[in-house]
């Protein structure tokens, strides 16, 4: 493997005791059932990588790749569509005007081009706003899914405020995968369809023989949605073994970070970055209570890092955009460098321990950066 990435002076790093006796109530038994009905649905596949534990000095590796899902190169496809699902619905049962509404969302590209496929398949419009710096073959994805998308020269959470405001008619439904004080419902919708992928990591490690469930499982994050459907899954169960979830940013868009060293949820400046799919100003109203309790830590990364690991899984065989590469990349720099044995401490974390990345994505989610 490369030289070490993990040299940097001060690791952007944060660490909570006691998150493994946190506790909250599991997803809806019924979102798996729903995803197996779907007619591209098939298990991603759940890969494991003896080489990079051995330079993690952990006992097995394995990477989630969610470089198709559902037809789409990322794993929104599974929150986006159980939200669509549940939103008609309720939308139908409540006596909604019959016929097309639009369903309106903001996107740095994964959940937006998602919302698009799914009212495509259904026969509803969709209208997604993307933020300055979305690549433009990632807006034309959307395009083909023949949504409307407006470009803002502004950040993701501006997008979503221009997302918010379009959506306030009778013939329209904001499908937002970030909450705030008053709308929860359709983004709490959206990380209950996470809860699937949880459920194949389940199977999948039992097969390899993992019976008693990973040690530590590491997330990329951007306004929470996934880390807060990776907390409610493992901290949902009473009587097992809670593993060490780790969340992983990029240096420029720190924002659950920066919220847990302060112990509230904060928003933060954006810079420019890779990881566009990570690069959130804001946590989640609905997810930063399970942020705040159950993850274990928290670790920035720079671009650089990111991309070194992209290359590093593409040479095993893991098709990985800069995203779901960002879970390597975090839990390289947290295992490596100074005070690596602290964390590696902090993490319950040893020779024998069992690590699962979450690739989120594949490189066609993020066009144009590089890889």
């Amino acid at each position: 493997m490369p030289e070490n990435v993990s040299s940097r002076p001060v690791l952007p790093w944060f660490a909570r005791p006691g998150a493994r006796t946190w506790r909250c109530a599991p997803a809806p038994v019924d979102v798996r059932a729903f995803h197996a009905a779907l007619p591209d649905y098939a298990p991603t596949p759940l890969t494991e990588l003896p080489p990079l534990a051995a330079e993690l000095g952990v006992g097995r590796v394995f990477v989630k790749d969610e470089s198709c899902r559902l037809g789409l190169p990322a794993f929104k496809a599974l929150g986006a569509s159980w939200a669509v699902h549940r939103a008609l619905s309720a939308r139908a049962a409540s006596g909604g005007e019959p016929g097309p509404v639009t369903l309106v969302t903001a996107t740095d590209g994964n959940h937006g081009r998602a919302v698009a496929r799914m009212a495509r398949l259904l026969g509803q419009h969709a209208h997604v706003f993307v933020p300055q710096g979305v690549h433009p073959r990632a807006v034309a994805a959307i395009v083909a899914e023949h949504a409307r998308v407006t470009e803002i020269a502004g950040s993701y959470d501006e997008a979503v405020r221009w997302a918010a405001e379009a959506a306030a008619t009778p013939d329209a439904v904001l499908v937002q995968d970030t909450a705030w004080p008053g709308y929860e419902q359709i983004p709490g919708w959206i990380v209950e369809g996470y809860s699937t992928l949880c459920a194949e990591v389940d199977e999948q490690l039992t097969v390899a023989g993992v019976t008693e469930g990973p040690d530590l499982v590491s997330v990329p994050v951007g306004v929470g949605s996934l880390a807060q459907a990776v907390v409610t899954h493992y901290r949902s169960r009473p009587s097992e073994r809670a593993p060490a979830l780790l969340s992983v940013e990029p240096e420029a868009a720190a924002c659950v970070l920066e919220s847990l060293t302060l112990g509230e949820p904060v928003g933060v400046t954006t810079g420019e970055t890779v990881m566009a799919g990570l690069n959130c100003g804001t946590p989640s109203s609905a997810a930063w209570p399970f942020l705040h309790g159950g993850l274990d830590a928290a670790v920035a990364i720079p671009d650089a890092d990111s991309t070194r690991a992209v290359a590093d899984l593409a040479a095993l065989g893991v098709s990985s955009g800069p995203c779901g590469a960002a879970a390597l990349a975090g839990l390289r720099a947290t295992l490596t460098g100074a005070g690596a044995e602290e964390r590696r401490t902090a993490l319950g974390l040893g020779a024998t321990s069992v690590v699962v990345l979450l690739s989120t994505e594949g490189p066609a989610a993020n066009p144009g950066d590089g890889s």
